[in-house]
């Protein structure tokens, strides 16, 4: 279909890591399949021990809860297509999809960084202010800060999308990426980048250094705070209710501050070691955080290991019976 002298895209075509030499394909492929059901497995399991067990129904697990199932919303946006790329030689993907895909990678990663923005609050909360922690963060309160989170995110997203989307593209169909996002599309548009890129920039750092100026903050606070306790057993049992937390922010948000610094000051990176950088913290910190939680976090390893006791137990006791009869 043509209009003037310019061809109209129909349809995108996904490189995935550029200089990937076709013998390593199934290796790659492979590894992606494996991180996706990793991913499924860790936090459906923190699905199943928050349902199942009462004594999880705490403001800081409903926050986890939310994070789980933005992690699993995330990978299921990105990983089966490129996962089919290299399986079944299926690189394309529609023009629509491509923008559908587009708006759930960044709707999703500004939900990442509202949630790790309360949990960082209910950290300050609990450690800082602690007798007015349960007057502050009720359930209702976590539920309504939550749901706040998924709501506002759709903003910049849906902004995103609605401005890109009738822009012109011709010539060339070829995104340099894993998935659809707003660089790697706009970028094949035929027309000035700048009025559209520099908004979405401008977003991209609201949702990014807004919750992490808070979150420095608060850690600040919690540090000053923890220091000032006298006992070195009561030190250490305060930083281990946030350290847990800790990590995994600190997973989500140094790659990403190291990617946007690195491209501002001039430090260039080939095509693969980019993509592949913002593959791993993009999905690494989504299979890594159910096992982070599970072997960090009290409350979630013992409801865990009180889980796996109850299915081994009957079992011995089954093997025993049988022996003895």
């Amino acid at each position: 279909m043509s209009e003037g002298n310019q061809s109209i895209v129909t349809e995108f075509i996904l490189t995935g890591f550029p200089g990937l030499h076709p013998e390593y394909e199934g290796i790659v492929s492979a590894v992606l399949f494996f991180v996706y059901l990793l991913t499924l497995t860790g936090n459906a399991t923190i699905i199943c021990l928050f349902a199942t067990d009462r004594s999880l129904h705490k403001p800081v697990y409903y926050i986890i809860l939310n994070l789980t199932v933005s992690d699993i919303l995330m990978s299921t946006t990105v990983l089966p297509k490129i996962t089919s790329k290299y399986w079944f030689n299926s690189g394309t993907i529609s023009f629509t999809a491509c923008f559908v895909q587009m708006y759930f990678v960044h709707y999703l990663g500004t939900v990442n960084s509202y949630i790790f923005f309360l949990m960082a609050f209910d950290r300050y909360l609990a450690i800082c202010h602690p007798l007015r922690y349960s007057t502050l963060l009720k359930h209702s309160t976590i539920f309504i800060l939550s749901m706040s989170a998924w709501v506002i995110a759709k903003a910049g997203a849906l902004m995103l999308v609605i401005r890109a989307y009738p822009l012109p593209y011709c010539a060339s169909n070829i995104i340099n990426h894993c998935f659809c996002d707003h660089i790697g599309i706009t970028t094949l548009a035929c027309t000035d980048r700048g009025p559209y890129g520099l908004p979405a920039f401008g977003l991209a750092m609201v949702a990014l250094l807004g919750p992490l100026a808070f979150i420095i903050f608060s850690y600040c606070s919690i540090i000053i705070n923890v220091l000032k306790i006298a006992n070195v057993q009561g030190r250490l049992k305060s930083m281990s209710t946030c350290s847990t937390q800790l990590i995994v922010i600190s997973l989500y948000y140094l790659p990403r501050c190291f990617v946007y610094l690195a491209s501002n000051v001039g430090i260039k990176f080939s095509a693969d070691v980019r993509i592949v950088i913002i593959m791993l913290y993009s999905l690494c910190p989504p299979m890594i955080n159910p096992l982070i939680y599970c072997l960090r976090a009290k409350d979630m390893r013992e409801s865990l290991c009180k889980r796996l006791y109850k299915k081994t137990v009957p079992q011995k006791a089954q093997i025993s019976a049988v022996s003895h009869s």
